[in-house]
């Protein structure tokens, strides 16, 4: 299916998407004001608790497939689902068993 914007548009739409600041990152972080936001730290988790050694990740069900709100891509398939299946690969095997070894680690799903 060909896409009914220009490239300019498009750029521009997806300009607009945020990777930080999100709505589920703000909400959490109005509930849990003694947590450090968006640390510099190994796995770039979304908040941390130094003095409890705590590390949270927000993710979002669609990019780490939710097994409860994940919805398959209905199109461009051969594209979306590796990329998911490398998104849930690298969170489950690569980041979190890492930052485990110092720290405790919740992935608090969106």
């Amino acid at each position: 299916m060909a896409d009914n914007l220009t490239k300019t548009q498009r750029s521009f739409c997806m300009g607009k998407i945020r990777s930080r600041n999100t709505k589920p990152e703000l909400k959490h972080k109005a509930k849990n004001l003694h947590l450090d936001y968006q640390p510099k730290a190994f796995g770039n988790p979304d908040f941390i608790d130094w003095k409890k050694k705590i590390a949270v990740f927000i993710d979002g069900c669609f990019w780490h497939k939710c097994p409860v709100h994940y919805k398959q891509p209905k199109s461009n398939k051969k594209y979306w689902l590796p990329k998911l299946n490398r998104n849930v690969f690298i969170g489950r095997s690569i980041i979190i068993p890492k930052v485990s070894g110092l720290l405790e680690v919740f992935a608090d799903p969106v």
